[in-house]
């Protein structure tokens, strides 16, 4: 199996969302403050009540994001095999509206990635991953973050491997009725 990645622009994000983020939650990852939120946290996994389907785009898919924001300093990888589109990754960098970049130029987040279900686990999203550090490197910046739901165990675990570490996490960042916590992760560049 021969992947290419290629840089592509925004006009490329309907034909980008096609590739299936969604997942399938058997497991969440408890938060639990230690001694009153003082000496830390701890993540234990568990398993949810009853499987589901999680799928990102159906609350917001890619192809609407240049409505929302300006992407003129946004990067966007695509992975192939063949002329077959299989996976992708987009970084955020230097966007006011982007709340998650704190208003710094070094650092950049990364928006989103998706590998599309069959080719899961073949090492497409780490070759994404070290993509989007190079993108991020040559922008100078010094930090990649990552914002990851308690419900996406596979996906947290995945950014472990990459070298990330969680640096924070926000109990009430979604709606109480999603019942899930942002979890922060960092990777230094």
């Amino acid at each position: 199996m021969e992947i290419k990645i290629v840089e592509e622009g925004p006009e490329l994000l309907a034909e980008y969302e096609k590739v299936s983020i969604a997942f399938r939650v058997e497991t969440f990852f408890r938060v639990k403050l230690v001694e009153n939120g003082l000496g830390g946290l701890m993540l234990f996994e568990e398993n949810v009540e009853k499987p589901y389907i999680k799928d990102y785009d159906a609350d917001e898919n890619p192809a609407r994001w240049a409505a929302r924001f300006n992407l003129s300093n946004w990067g966007f990888l695509s992975a192939f095999e063949g002329s077959k589109r299989i996976a992708g990754a987009v970084i955020a960098w230097h966007t006011t509206e982007i709340f998650m970049l704190e208003g710094a130029e070094d650092l950049a987040c990364l928006w989103d990635l998706r590998v599309a279900p069959e080719y899961r686990h073949r090492g497409i999203g780490k070759s994404l991953f070290g993509a989007a550090i190079s993108w991020a490197k040559k922008r100078k910046c010094r930090l990649l973050k990552v914002e990851m739901q308690n419900i996406n165990v596979p996906a947290c675990r995945f950014y472990a491997r990459q070298g990330c570490h969680l640096g924070g996490f926000n109990l009430h960042a979604y709606a109480e009725e999603m019942n899930e916590t942002a979890l922060i992760w960092y990777r230094k560049i």
